[in-house]
């Protein structure tokens, strides 16, 4: 496991901007964390890191945004996933191997992610602004 302490958004967009000069093209990076703890600013830093050049937003209610760099990002928010039949429902099996995925509310799904996934887990340091980021598994980045 690996911690990094952000005092910014701007400065966790840039972790995950450093994550994806790693990527292979066919990685899950499952996000964990609360409401506002920064999960999207990450996978927006990720998204630019590979070249995505559209704005990258919470998916909340589209269930999926797909965003086409380097590799194509499929950007999940599981928020609302509560079944097997929910999950099924996403698409999300059919994505796999297909490019990034970054997966919001990761805690949801836990049961199916892939044993190699990156887990990224986001949680609130000191004051308002500073997050404390923990990743493990795929080499921990």
């Amino acid at each position: 496991m690996r911690q990094w302490i952000t005092d910014s958004a701007e400065e966790t967009e840039a972790l995950g901007e450093r994550l994806a000069a790693k990527l292979r093209g066919d990685e899950v990076i499952a996000l964990f964390g609360g409401l506002g703890m920064g999960k999207t600013a990450f996978t927006r830093g990720l998204a630019r890191g590979l070249g995505v050049a559209d704005g990258v937003s919470s998916p909340t209610f589209a269930l999926v945004n797909e965003y086409r760099g380097r590799f194509p990002v499929y950007h999940f928010d599981m928020y609302r996933v509560q079944s097997w039949d929910d999950l099924y429902s996403t698409g999300f099996f059919d994505f796999l191997g297909n490019g990034v995925l970054v997966i919001e509310w990761s805690e949801n799904i836990e049961g199916a992610l892939p044993e190699n996934a990156l887990r990224v887990t986001i949680r609130r340091g000191g004051n308002d602004q500073q997050r404390i980021i923990e990743t493990e598994g795929a080499d921990a980045f």
